[in-house]
């Protein structure tokens, strides 16, 4: 009987998880991938959105690309999920596995910041960049603040990118000269993990007249008043609030018990809950690295490789742990990594 191996989320690491165990099984494998959407994008591809530089169905990539070997997708909401029997509910159906994969991410949590919803925008979440796409155009003189709420968050370069296209966006409509533009991030410097992408992003503030307010996140805002109040209860006016919000792990997730403050807690060498066969990859994890795609992958592989080592009863091989790398302005080299995540993942 072919082992049953589910999959919850097709994200990053769900996506990646998948086609690595296609590769490496083929159809000897039972795949089961689920996602509540229909379609996959890359993170950068809203900000093409965002700036009008691409239509939504120009950078939505669709699940029902997805031919491998082994793999049946799913496009269901799942409702419940029990750890402990390894059984997965949705709006369709019920499903059992021999391994459990938690890939699901991290949702947002607009409330979490007071006057968010009702006087700013995020441009986190792909319904966001699409709401942004019609207001943008209308901001032509003030003060826009890309502002981060909360930490952990996904993509820590993202507010930088954020701010040097607003940047760019508004020169080429003439109106830079009329507005400001900060940037407010918890951190020393933008990048934590990278000195040389931070010094060169400065630098680029700087050069761009792009006010870096470091150590801060907004804790509030007040839309009557047009004011960003920070965590040391600093006010900044704004006319256009672009932000980051409070991320959480999906509530089906928190429902199943599995949460450790928060997240879910795994073996950073394995990446093993303390359930038996189940797993947690990527953003919904405790795990002390940065919520990127290029660690959900990371995260993947590894689990790949526990479970290699399950069906074959071998010694799990060495992982070389803290590998991973985030891209900025790289763009071609940015570009060239979708373009091959897109040909492994989807058939296109």
């Amino acid at each position: 009987m072919k082992p049953k191996i589910v999959v919850l989320g097709a994200g990053f690491g769900g996506l990646e998880l998948s086609t690595i165990l296609s590769e490496t099984f083929g159809d000897r494998l039972d795949i089961t991938l689920i996602d509540k959407s229909t379609f996959f994008y890359f993170g950068f591809s809203k900000f093409d959105v965002m700036f009008g530089h691409k239509s939504t169905d120009a950078v939505r990539l669709s699940y029902r690309n997805i031919v491998k070997p082994g793999v049946r997708f799913y496009q269901e909401e799942i409702t419940a999920i029990d750890p402990i029997a390894r059984r997965v509910t949705t709006n369709k159906g019920a499903y059992d596995a021999d391994i459990l994969v938690i890939a699901l991410g991290a949702d947002y949590d607009l409330e979490a910041t007071p006057g968010l919803v009702e006087g700013g925008y995020e441009f986190y979440s792909f319904s966001g960049a699409e709401r942004l796409r019609a207001v943008l155009p209308t901001f032509s003189k003030g003060h826009a603040i890309v502002g981060v709420t909360s930490i952990p968050f996904k993509n820590p370069p993202a507010p930088s990118e954020a701010a040097l296209l607003l940047h760019e966006y508004l020169t080429e409509r003439g109106v830079r000269d009329q507005c400001e533009i900060s940037l407010v991030i918890p951190f020393e410097v933008p990048i934590p993990s990278s000195h040389a992408n931070s010094d060169a992003l400065l630098a680029a503030f700087a050069g761009r007249n792009i006010a870096f307010i470091p150590n801060r996140f907004i804790r509030a805002l007040d839309p009557s008043r047009h004011v960003a109040v920070l965590d040391n209860e600093r006010e900044m006016p704004y006319d256009l609030f672009l932000g980051v919000p409070k991320h959480k792990a999906p509530a089906v997730v928190a429902a199943s018990g599995m949460t450790r403050e928060g997240w879910i807690p795994v073996n950073p060498i394995n990446l093993k809950t303390i359930y038996p066969n189940v797993y947690a990859i990527g953003d919904v994890t405790d795990a002390e690295t940065p919520k990127t795609g290029v660690f959900a992958e990371r995260d993947a592989r590894i689990v790949a490789a526990s479970i290699l080592a399950e069906i074959h009863s071998r010694e799990l091989p060495p992982v070389t742990e803290g590998a991973g790398s985030s891209y900025n302005e790289l763009m071609d080299e940015k570009r060239y990594l979708e373009s091959n995540r897109r040909a492994r993942w989807f058939d296109q």
